[in-house]
């Protein structure tokens, strides 16, 4: 039930979704006052969450900073955290904007500085028809030079807290001795962090995939609008959401 319901709320955290019920109540309203009202909302939500530099304040006070790892030391293994990848209509894998989660993991492991790979990522879609997200996963990691023997599959987590239970049996099976550096997006990191910590995993934040940077200011991106980001807002609005749930229903 929790993780339709998360499903659910994911959709309804879109200022897009404001935007089209608002617009909806404005087809069925007669109440010409109540539609002045309606249109100015719209007006108001696209304007304000369109904003390149109200958005990328946000994000950049979320996301954790980066982590620059010695590389004289080395971690028992690498949690690479799923999502970077998804399957077309035909089952075949491909990797999507999240990708630099593999990439980073795969260049840790090629620097010597994590020995194994864990990969937790199952199926995420309320519909659970795609393949699990390690299927793909494993087979471009040995595409990638990593062996096999290196390679640790938890196949069947579907949000961020079974990443954490799931992969915490995996490393109390396997007597594995932490801490172990956690592979995740910037924006994903403070919630993975807090449930992999809750769950009893001594890890090391390694974030990356980075959404905004800091950047000199100009007309384009302080006050010209994009409308891009109106999709992108939903994502931060999950994470911020998804911290505060996880941490009000003890999975956090």
């Amino acid at each position: 039930m929790f993780f339709i319901l998360s499903k659910v709320l994911f959709f309804l955290l879109s200022p897009v979704t404001w935007m089209e019920i608002l617009f909806l109540l404005i087809l069925f309203s007669k109440n010409p006052k109540y539609r002045r009202k309606l249109t100015l909302s719209i007006i108001v939500i696209g304007i304000l969450f369109s904003n390149p530099f109200l958005y990328r304040t946000a994000i950049m006070q979320w996301q954790t900073s980066s982590v620059d790892l010695n590389t004289q030391k080395n971690y028992e293994a690498g949690i690479l955290l799923g999502g970077f990848s998804n399957y077309d209509k035909y089952n075949r894998g491909y990797f999507n904007n999240s990708a630099d989660r593999f990439i980073q993991a795969t260049n840790l492991y090629h620097q010597g500085i994590i020995k194994k790979i864990i990969m937790t990522g199952g199926n995420g879609s309320i519909s659970q028809e795609d393949p699990s997200e390690t299927i793909f996963a494993a087979d471009q990691l040995l595409k990638n030079g990593v062996p096999k023997a290196d390679i640790i599959l938890e196949p069947n987590s579907r949000n961020t807290y079974e990443n954490a239970i799931f992969t915490k049996h995996i490393i109390d099976s396997l007597k594995l001795n932490g801490p172990f550096v956690l592979i995740t997006s910037a924006e994903h990191m403070p919630r993975s962090e807090k449930t992999f910590q809750h769950a009893g995993i001594k890890i090391q934040p390694y974030p990356c995939n980075f959404i905004e940077f800091e950047e000199r200011p100009n007309l384009e991106n302080t006050i010209a609008p994009d409308f891009k980001i109106l999709v992108n807002w939903k994502y931060f609005f999950k994470e911020i959401v998804g911290t505060f749930t996880y941490q009000l229903t003890g999975k956090a």
